[in-house]
């Protein structure tokens, strides 16, 4: 119960990872090969594909290799690969690179801060890329954000939400070996009551049939109308129910948990006497701060608390400094008590050997008095060290707190709902700022590729694009590209420009044409809405 299904398959296939990393690199690695060359025809120059692809064997090793150290790294090597072959990113060549690394990369990695620098990283590279090829415009780096969002978000955020179930599944596997130690403590615990009632019975019995016993014995003892041999027996019997309460005495100990020895210290002892009397046993504890008034029931819960932890650094840290914090939070109605141990300076204790006593009850049953007394206990590593923090309401007949395997449960729903919100809200958000970005460039470009009507006018034949450079305008309909619907050129042209009549519609177009870098014909064309 203590160890999960990947750590026992690990253990029984110590080469696991290596044949895992085999088979990683062979499903990255053989779909390159396999791509249809056509997907990249039409790209821009830049790496050719066949050296890409021979780039991509000792690449892709390395990323594999590099992934679960550095799973940032690995992601990048085939979005590098296929930017070096197309500015905007889609290649069919690398794309099954892209998706399994980036899903390794939500898979490997806790937080969400890698994957989304990651991929505001691959934007910006893209756009870098974009402005420094030649023939490239803001369209194909939008078309580089949606590749992105298609080929590294979504399988990131698939990576993340496979980490996080399994992450509730060794949760899941701890908290049944927590709740197999909790029923062992509720079958001990039962002998424990039992041992209880025996003694409650045997008191209240017993005990009270002796002193009536005792009683009556002691006043025949003084009887005037006995003779010296009716008291001597009276004397004796006296004697003899002394001799049987400190017997019943002798008994009650004996129904003692084992080891336990009879209480010595006042039901009234405080946490300041506690650690006075640990500070002065040779314990390097420190106490700061002070409870004021708290029920009885969070008062001793709040005593028990610094008992244990006092115990438990004494048997597991033993050298290690400790620091008890007292507070009380009037505003939120509750009492904070944090005991704090350093790590030991002579190093971790060694781990205990297979068969011997595991400890683990102290805090389990620590954390329900605490929680019958309204309160929360947290137990957890801190700097090397132990944390115990408890929180106590200040007020009498608060309701108990559910117990720690039902707050595990609650907060691991919580984080589960979370990471849900984030799968929907994340690529709804990115498709809104694609989209706006988007609609911002069309409407920019539609502005700024309308040909004015008296410029356009004022063009005549055999004026040279040189000279006409300042005054057509920057862009073009369809970003420099033919429209659709529009007509064949003329024959001998070298080179048509589509521009704009009005930014609201596309169609018609002013169309000019060149040949031998001079103006040969100009009209009017009708386009589609690509």
């Amino acid at each position: 119960m203590n160890r999960s299904f990947r750590d026992i398959v690990t253990k029984a296939f110590p080469g696991r990872e290596q044949g895992a990393d085999l088979l990683l690199w062979l499903a990255i690695t053989v779909p390159v090969f396999l791509a249809n060359e056509s997907s990249e025809v039409g790209q821009p120059p830049g790496l050719p594909l066949p050296w890409a692809r021979i780039a991509a064997v000792p690449l892709l090793a390395l990323a594999v290799a590099v992934g679960r150290r550095r799973p940032v790294v690995a992601a990048a090597v085939p979005v590098g690969l296929a930017l070096a072959v197309t500015p905007e990113l889609y290649t069919d060549t690398f794309m099954v690179p892209q998706l399994l690394l980036a899903f390794l990369l939500g898979r490997r990695t806790a937080g969400m801060r890698p994957g989304l620098l990651f991929f505001a990283g691959v934007c910006l590279a893209g756009l870098v890329t974009v402005n420094l090829t030649p023939g490239r415009t803001l369209a194909d780096w939008l078309s580089l954000v949606t590749t992105a969002v298609t080929n590294i978000l979504l399988p990131w955020l698939a990576g993340r939400y496979v980490r996080q179930h399994d992450g509730l599944v060794r949760s899941g596997w701890e908290l049944a070996q927590r709740l197999e130690r909790e029923q062992s403590l509720i079958g001990e615990r039962m002998r424990l009551v039992e041992r209880s009632r025996i003694a409650g019975d045997m008191h209240d019995s017993l005990g009270h049939e002796l002193s009536l016993i005792a009683l009556s014995a002691a006043a025949l003892q003084v009887h005037p109308g006995l003779d010296e041999s009716a008291r001597q027996a009276a004397a004796e019997l006296r004697g003899s129910a002394a001799r049987s309460t400190e017997r019943l005495r002798e008994i009650i100990g004996v129904l003692r948990e084992d080891g336990e020895s009879a209480p010595v210290l006042p039901s009234g002892d405080t946490v300041a006497a506690l650690v006075e009397r640990a500070a002065a046993s040779g314990m390097a504890v420190t106490l700061h701060g002070e409870l004021g008034p708290l029920p009885p029931m969070a008062d001793r819960a709040a005593y028990r608390v610094v008992q244990e932890a006092l115990t438990n650094a004494t048997k597991h840290a033993p050298g290690a400094a400790v620091t008890v914090r007292l507070g009380t939070d009037h505003a939120s109605g509750e009492a904070e008590v944090i005991v704090v141990n350093a790590a030991p300076p002579a190093g971790p204790l060694p781990a205990a050997l297979p068969g011997e006593a595991c400890g683990g009850y102290g805090l389990i049953s620590l954390d329900e008095r605490v929680r019958l007394a309204g309160g929360m206990l947290w137990a957890r590593p801190a700097d090397g060290g132990f944390a115990v923090t408890a929180r106590l309401p200040l007020t009498a007949g608060a309701a108990a707190t559910p117990p720690d395997s039902q707050r595990e449960l609650a907060l691991a729903r919580r984080k589960v709902r979370r990471r849900v919100i984030d799968a929907i809200w994340m690529p709804i958000a990115a498709a809104t700022a694609l989209m706006l970005l988007t609609s911002g460039y069309d409407l920019y470009t539609a502005h700024r590729s309308v040909l004015d009507a008296g410029v356009y006018t004022g063009l005549r034949v055999g004026q040279s694009l040189a000279s006409l450079g300042s005054r057509l305008p920057a862009y073009q309909v369809n970003d420099g590209g033919r429209p659709r619907g529009a007509p064949a050129d003329p024959r001998g042209a070298d080179e048509c420009r589509f521009y704009r009549i009005r930014a609201s519609s596309p169609s018609p177009a002013y169309r000019l044409c060149f040949t031998g870098g001079r103006l040969s014909h100009k009209d009017e064309v009708p386009t589609v809405r690509r």
